[in-house]
């Protein structure tokens, strides 16, 4: 199988983003997107999901950080799907449960070539830090849009809002790794019935 390598720019009047991943990496993660946790949550996915990461974004945080969480999320999104290729011979569908002390959450994830989300995550604070939580849904949806995927995202339990997100991102972490894995006993078959993804 080839290098399942992307770098992809997106540059907008409202941010400039540059993401580079590698698939089959070691989980190496380099981020400075000036938004200080979605650079930690980035970090828990290239970890947990064993992809090399290199995401560096500049946008109008005097506004506030939406535009560049959902840029970043759209540029990473682009970028799987050109990792990824063809999806000859990957498992496809993904999945994983994260604790974190009280907070358990499960993610879901299918190569589809259809995009959908399902976010089931209610946060008990609106911030964590200076971080609004209603912006991890417009990542997620701007990564589904782009990378093609279903997503379906569900805190189980939790109190403590970092909590509840860093099983999110921790678990979409794992379940990305499970589902881009190249299966041996597929060789270059394509994952679906229909012939086409």
């Amino acid at each position: 199988m080839a290098d399942r390598k992307a770098t992809l720019k997106r540059d907008t009047l409202e941010t400039q983003v540059k993401v580079s991943i590698n698939l089959d990496g070691k989980g190496t993660c380099t981020v400075d997107t000036g938004v200080p946790f979605l650079d930690h949550m980035l970090d828990q996915v290239a970890r947990h999901g064993m992809i090399d990461l290199d995401i560096a974004a500049k946008g109008d945080l005097h506004i506030d950080a939406h535009h560049t969480v959902e840029d970043v999320g759209i540029t990473l999104g682009q970028a799987f799907a050109e990792a990824v290729g063809d999806k000859k011979g990957i498992r496809r569908y993904g999945h994983a449960y994260v604790p974190l002390d009280e907070a358990l959450s499960r993610v879901v994830i299918d190569f589809s070539g259809r995009p959908g989300l399902e976010h089931h995550a209610d946060y008990p604070r609106a911030r964590v830090g200076d971080f609004d939580v209603d912006l991890l849904v417009e990542f997620f949806q701007g990564f589904i849009n782009h990378a093609q995927v279903t997503l379906h995202v569900d805190n189980l339990r939790g109190k403590n809002s970092h909590h509840i997100a860093e099983t999110i991102f921790k678990a979409f972490g794992r379940a990305l790794r499970m589902a881009v894995e190249v299966d041996a006993r597929m060789g270059d078959i394509l994952p679906s019935t229909k012939g086409k993804l």
